[in-house]
């Protein structure tokens, strides 16, 4: 764990790991509970998704990113009370029978916040609301005093049987949505079904009677020439992780640059000195000049999506030659440099992180709490 803290405020964790993936992934049926797809379900829903890999590397998958990848998140804005959730067609189709994620207006930590997903409604709630509600709940830190419960979070898993009309425990949230959370909300939805583009667009769903407003996220895809970077291969990662945090670090912040288009990471760049003293790390390996591409996701974007991008960019672009297989599912070779990276960042700005994936089985991820 990499401390990274400021002289004030609250202090940020970053973890950093660096892990092997599985001998062999089902695309059909991926385990979430090894790295990186843990990572990827650490943040329910992102607002943006960074991939940064070399242009050569872009050529082998840009056919299927820009074609299918591209236009595959739907999602709409919908304005909605809580109680409407929880109620006829939207509540048995949605949430007790299909699988469905929405996200309200507010500030973490600061508004009341409320998102259901994999069909487990999350309340954060402050503390006079919390107490005018009536519901049973945890306290949670919220950076303010330290022995003072200020903040309180409420969860019910919907897809309870318990969870129906007429039951006990259901009929409290029900009251509380009734008599203290009965404010309409902006919410953000996005549905898992494969059919739902067809059928919201043809006013066949449930939300219709809401007034959506459909929207898809937007990707953007940027050049960055003449980039320099260190030239890494796999045979120098167990060095780099065994090596002081600072190399760990020092890579975060050069991929991160990287998806900013900063021109501090460009060959052509002379900015002087006394304005920025930044270098590329050499992370000790030569520099090198390559063409990198950044791709940039916008919306409300699901872990699955994110899950299916990485292996679409794994399995079309850093195919391991037969001659070089370990036997394992990775490569025998230690001089193998292809690479590509993924950066989310979560709503509210409290979660994010970065996956660097190595070609063969290497894994690096930074995983970054506020």
């Amino acid at each position: 764990m990499v401390d990274i803290q400021k002289d004030t405020g609250p202090h940020s964790k970053c973890h950093f790991s660096h892990s092997l993936l599985p001998t062999y992934i089902d695309p059909h049926n991926v385990s979430t509970k090894k790295k990186p797809f843990s990572t990827f379900n650490s943040i329910p829903f992102s607002h943006t998704l960074d991939l940064v890999l070399p242009s050569e590397i872009y050529s082998l998958i840009q056919d299927k990113l820009e074609n299918d990848m591209a236009t595959k998140i739907q999602y709409a804005r919908v304005h909605m009370k809580l109680g409407e959730i929880l109620q006829g067609d939207f509540f048995t189709e949605y949430i007790k029978q299909g699988n469905i994620m929405m996200l309200s207006e507010g500030r973490s930590h600061v508004d009341n916040v409320i998102f259901l997903y994999e069909g487990v409604l999350r309340l954060e709630l402050d503390r006079p609301t919390y107490e005018r509600c009536g519901l049973q709940g945890v306290s949670i830190e919220d950076g303010g005093r330290k022995h003072q419960k200020a903040r309180w979070v409420v969860e019910y898993d919907l897809r309870q049987p318990s969870m129906v009309h007429g039951k006990k425990g259901f009929g409290r949230l029900e009251w509380a949505c009734k008599n203290v959370l009965d404010q309409s909300l902006t919410w953000l939805f996005y549905n898992f079904s494969p059919t739902s583009r067809e059928s919201l667009k043809a006013e066949q769903e449930p939300i219709k009677a809401f007034a959506p407003f459909i929207k898809e996220a937007k990707m953007e895809k940027d050049m960055l020439e003449n980039s320099l970077i260190p030239d890494l291969r796999v045979g120098d990662l167990e060095d780099l992780c065994a090596r002081e945090q600072d190399d760990a670090l020092d890579l975060l912040e050069l991929l991160g640059l990287i998806a900013l288009e900063s021109p501090r990471i460009l060959a052509t760049d002379h900015t002087d000195a006394f304005i920025s003293r930044y270098e590329s790390p050499t992370l000790h390996r030569p520099l090198v000049k390559k063409d990198l591409v950044h791709v940039r996701f916008r919306g409300f974007i699901p872990p699955q999506f994110v899950r299916e991008l990485f292996l679409l960019i794994r399995s079309g672009g850093l195919k391991v030659p037969r001659q070089d297989h370990d036997g394992a599912g990775g490569t025998a070779s230690e001089e193998e440099n292809r690479w590509f990276s993924l950066s989310a960042n979560g709503f509210g700005g409290q979660r994010s992180y970065t996956v660097m994936q190595w070609a063969g089985r290497e894994t690096l991820c930074w995983e970054i709490e506020q």
